[in-house]
């Protein structure tokens, strides 16, 4: 790879151990996908954050790159952490995660990077424009940044993003090039769409329609989407499909200047309706938690809750997952305090894909696809995706 003259000091161990170990990582990426060069990054977010998926091994990795005076150089932001920093007691998790997780962002704070913990750090303040290179890991927020926003990242494994704030830099291949964002097969929606769990099941169609061919999708007969329903999308997308990329006509950025691909493959509301059912084994019998915010919810949902939890109490274990900032707010507007009378539980900081739960409950009501599959794959609880009122309503049951 060319490096400028900084990049080899960086690279040369002149800046510090952590700095050196940072741009090793970037230069051995580079070399894999055949990068020419470095370019600058003006945003990292940071996947890698629960202790439950890091273990002794990255704690270690990332004790030592604190260390050895690694530093944050652009605005950076974590993923959700294994708990709730604040209120871990209260959701169950035992005190001995509680102690290594806090080490994990210890150490992430020591290199001066921002201790919010979200997997949508869009929603605060954490939030590239069109045409910016940023270095993001989560696969939601990837997607999101990459389709919804029009920046430009790669999806990042937690090490190279790192790698990225500690430098300013990542290798310029895959979806830094112009010539790698295009389309490649054109999904007619037939169907309309309002719910989020519905918006869940479209990602869950289309990514498996492309799991293997990792083709960009062009989507069209969309009429209108919420923020809500775009980061539900997204999500799914991601998770059946691995994508990190995707147009839709009349909504993303860049979509109007991008000719549509002539393959195409029509989505009816009768296959739609079969994919949300595909994840639907638990029933409402059965279910004994409740989970809203994968990804974080946002200001909007939250207040949906409250106004639908006013003067009433919930019968099952019911978790609100968001970033601290968005609850923050909430407590401001009063929805917090409407949300905990009602017997409901914020989870700040944390979700039920990376909180170590597995073994606590049978089965789990959500509005979100990703959800259901990592309920079920890592977790082995039975799972029923509804609407988002709906699942409220449920935790009243």
């Amino acid at each position: 790879m060319l490096l400028t003259a900084e990049e080899k000091e960086m690279l040369e161990g002149a800046q510090g151990r952590a700095t050196q170990k940072a741009m090793q990582i970037l230069v051995a990426l580079g070399e894999i996908y055949g990068a020419e060069h470095m370019i600058p990054v003006t945003s990292v977010q940071i996947a890698g954050v629960s202790y439950d998926n890091l273990g002794e091994a990255g704690l270690q990795f990332l004790s030592e790159m604190a260390e050895g005076g690694g530093k944050a150089r652009v605005h950076t932001t974590l993923n959700p952490a294994g708990m709730d920093i604040e209120s871990w007691r209260i959701l169950g998790i035992q005190p001995d995660f509680a102690e290594k997780q806090e080490r994990v962002l210890d150490a992430y704070s020591r290199m001066d990077v921002i201790t919010t913990c979200t997997c949508t750090p869009y929603l605060t303040g954490n939030l590239p424009l069109l045409g910016e290179h940023i270095a993001w890991s989560e696969s939601s927020a990837v997607c999101y940044a990459n389709s919804v926003l029009g920046a430009c990242t790669n999806r990042e494994g937690g090490p190279s993003a790192l790698a990225s704030s500690l430098t300013g830099r990542t290798p310029e291949y895959g979806f830094h090039l112009v010539e790698n964002r295009h389309p490649r097969v054109t999904f007619l929606v037939d169907a309309r769409l309002a719910e989020t769990s519905e918006f869940g099941g479209l990602g869950k169609v289309i990514g498996e329609h492309i799991q293997s061919s990792k083709a960009i999708p062009y989507i069209r007969g969309i009429q209108a989407v919420t923020l809500e329903n775009l980061k539900s999308f997204c999500a799914s997308l991601a998770t059946y499909g691995g994508a990190a990329l995707f147009h839709m006509e009349g909504i993303t950025p860049e979509a109007d200047s991008i000719k549509p691909p002539a393959e195409q493959v029509k989505i009816s509301k009768i296959e739609l309706e079969a994919a949300i059912q595909s994840l639907n084994d638990a029933t409402v019998a059965e279910v004994d938690f409740v989970s809203l915010g994968c990804p974080h919810l946002s200001i909007h949902e939250i207040e949906q809750i409250a106004q639908l939890l006013e003067g009433r109490q919930v019968k099952k274990e019911f978790w609100i997952t968001t970033a601290r900032a968005t609850m923050q707010i909430a407590d401001r507007c009063g929805y917090t305090s409407i949300i905990e009378a009602a017997g409901a539980k914020f989870a700040a900081d944390t979700c039920c894909v990376v909180a170590p739960i597995q073994g606590r409950f049978t089965a789990m009501a959500t509005d979100s696809a990703k959800a259901c599959y990592y309920a079920s794959a890592k977790n082995q609880f039975k799972t029923l995706l509804l609407p988002f009122d709906e699942v409220v309503r449920l935790a009243c049951l």
